[in-house]
């Protein structure tokens, strides 16, 4: 029997014991990604001294959820998508075991870590959309902010501990970070079996191209999520720095593996306190309003942190960068779990893991190209710039999203008003033809 909780209940989505496990898992797996991410890029970046190549580390693992989304969602909504989960962790320790065999050997080339990279790429791919679509399973609809809220306060907080862990563990020696990692893993994937399988809404009709591309129709057709998921996308696209923090690190900064897991650690303190205020005082009004501003700000912090040369000042800009991307992901993800029907969350998750995948990992292949091209920092501070220039664009083309107030009861009201107009207008448009 679950405790009933309250709208202020900071600890509302715990009261839900599937939802502990899930989170564990969650947290468990994001620290072991990134002490592989950041051990990857700083062993990558000590074989080669390119930039592009940091860049080549994003792109390669966002490929994977481009190429297969039809599929991906499609999965996560006629399959387990704790099944999914399960499966996918496992792929990824299997990978992290390999990557520690590689820094055993003594690697001289990256290619066997890009092959690895892929295959770490092609489980996200799967695991993502079927993560973000069993959160609501798993809650009852009045607590999903509050879990998104605590879902994003595990990946900041493993974002925090994991850069530093895997720069410190990285200094040990290349293999220690992997092996942390697997073990981290084995963990989650324990966390995940532990998890009750939720009652989840299937459609019984077989696969075709409609059922495949639905996600995609619905994102087209409702501009609230449409706004919100483009609005992130080309936002960090143009923002995004984490691929370039190695070059920041030992070239503008003059740090060591430490340094550059104290940097890469910034952007999650500040969000992991915005995301705890957020989950104890939830946005109530202005929701859109507020997601616009956050997103102005980080394209400004993005540019401060591009012209910075002190370690003190390039911290506040990064954690104010996540404090404001904190704001931005809450709404956005409130938005899109929200207004999606569940049998359909899993392929219009998959789309937007497309987005963030486009935002994050393709963002860091433009970083990287753009600073071989004209350096690192004319890179960063160009995108920022740019970052502000979408957040201006989008709250003009998107009066939708700004007017947004809450994320919850009026945010439902909402919607069905809005599917209401449709078929208003789909009989309208049938009418006149």
């Amino acid at each position: 029997m679950q405790v009933p909780a309250t709208a202020e209940d900071r600890f509302a989505a715990f009261r839900h014991r599937a939802f502990s496990f899930y989170f564990a898992a969650r947290f468990l797996s994001t620290f072991a990604l990134q002490i592989i991410s950041v051990s990857v890029g700083w062993q990558i970046y000590d074989l080669t001294r390119d930039p592009f190549d940091l860049g080549l580390v994003g792109l390669i693992q966002f490929l994977p959820a481009l190429v297969l989304i039809l599929f991906t969602g499609a999965a996560a909504d006629r399959f387990g998508r704790r099944t999914i989960m399960l499966i996918c962790e496992i792929i990824i320790a299997l990978s992290a075991a390999a990557l520690a065999y590689f820094a055993w050997r003594g690697l001289t080339s990256p290619l066997p870590i890009f092959a690895v990279l892929l295959l770490i790429g092609i489980a996200r791919a799967f695991f993502a959309p079927a993560s973000q679509s069993l959160a609501p399973n798993l809650v009852p609809a009045r607590d999903l902010p509050n879990a998104i809220a605590w879902n994003s306060t595990s990946w900041q907080t493993a974002t925090i501990v994991g850069p530093v862990a895997g720069g410190l563990l990285y200094g040990a020696g290349a293999i220690v970070p992997y092996m942390t990692a697997c073990i981290f893993l084995a963990a989650a994937i324990t966390a995940i079996a532990l998890v009750p399988p939720p009652l989840q809404r299937t459609r019984g009709q077989g696969q075709s191209w409609k059922t495949l591309v639905a996600g995609f129709s619905y994102v087209r057709n409702q501009k609230i999520v449409l706004g919100a998921i483009s609005l992130d996308m080309f936002a960090v696209l143009l923002g995004g720095a984490i691929a370039l923090m190695p070059v920041f690190a030992r070239d503008v900064l003059d740090l060591g593996p430490w340094g550059l897991g104290l940097l890469r650690a910034s952007p999650g303190i500040g969000a992991i306190g915005m995301a705890i205020f957020l989950a104890s005082r939830p946005i109530r009004r202005h929701a859109g309003r507020a997601m616009f501003i956050a997103v102005g700000v980080f394209g400004a912090a993005t540019v401060v942190f591009g012209l910075s040369e002190s370690l003190p000042l390039t911290m506040v800009a990064l954690i104010v960068m996540g404090a404001s991307d904190m704001i931005s992901v809450y709404v956005r993800q409130s938005l899109v779990q929200l207004w999606t029907p569940d049998e359909l969350r899993g392929r219009v998750s998959a789309v937007n893991m497309v987005f963030i995948g486009a935002s994050n990992e393709l963002g860091e292949f433009r970083a990287g190209v753009m600073a071989s091209l004209i350096g690192p920092i004319a890179a960063v501070v160009i995108g920022g710039a740019g970052t502000l220039a979408v957040a201006l664009a989008w709250s003009i083309g998107f009066p939708q999203l700004r007017q947004i107030q809450s994320l919850d009861r009026e945010l439902e009201e909402s919607r069905v008003a809005l599917k209401a107009e449709l078929e208003r207008e789909q009989k309208s448009a049938s009418g006149t033809a």
